[in-house]
């Protein structure tokens, strides 16, 4: 992920000069094996670019995630729209997966991954609780 932001940052100069928001998001699988993750968000209203990016426990290394879609559906009259994003994973140069995550406002109703070989489904809670930063990320 870093070497994907310093070649945009050569590249396109103007990028280099504004504010790109970042959200985290800590996860942890429903059922199984107990998966944990964090899920970083940026975005660069300047560009009007978006990524993402998912690193899974304490691993030192994230894996880049590309917007495919973005879908509202209105709910209740007078309340929040429900976002549903997909982000498809780019792993050593492959597309090898898909994140797909429903948003309220600041609720997160849903998270689901599925790997695209092995077509397994994970379904995840978010853990808005869970202490995070830019710089450590989620402190499970």
């Amino acid at each position: 992920m870093k070497k994907l932001f310093l070649l945009m940052v050569f590249m396109c100069p103007s990028i280099a000069h504004s504010e790109v928001e970042s959200q985290i998001y800590c996860f942890h699988s429903r059922e199984g094996k107990s998966i944990k993750f964090e899920f970083r968000t940026y975005y660069d209203p300047a560009a009007n670019w978006v990524g993402a990016g998912v690193k899974y426990g304490v691993s030192k290394e994230s894996i880049s995630l590309v917007r495919k879609d973005i879908q509202a559906q209105d709910m209740a009259e007078g309340g929040p729209s429900e976002f549903t994003t997909t982000w498809v994973e780019v792993a050593e140069g492959t597309v090898s997966g898909e994140y797909v995550m429903a948003t309220q406002g600041a609720l997160v109703n849903a998270m689901s991954y599925t790997n695209y070989k092995s077509k397994k489904h994970y379904s995840f809670d978010y853990y808005p609780n869970v202490e995070s930063s830019p710089e450590t990320g989620c402190r499970w």
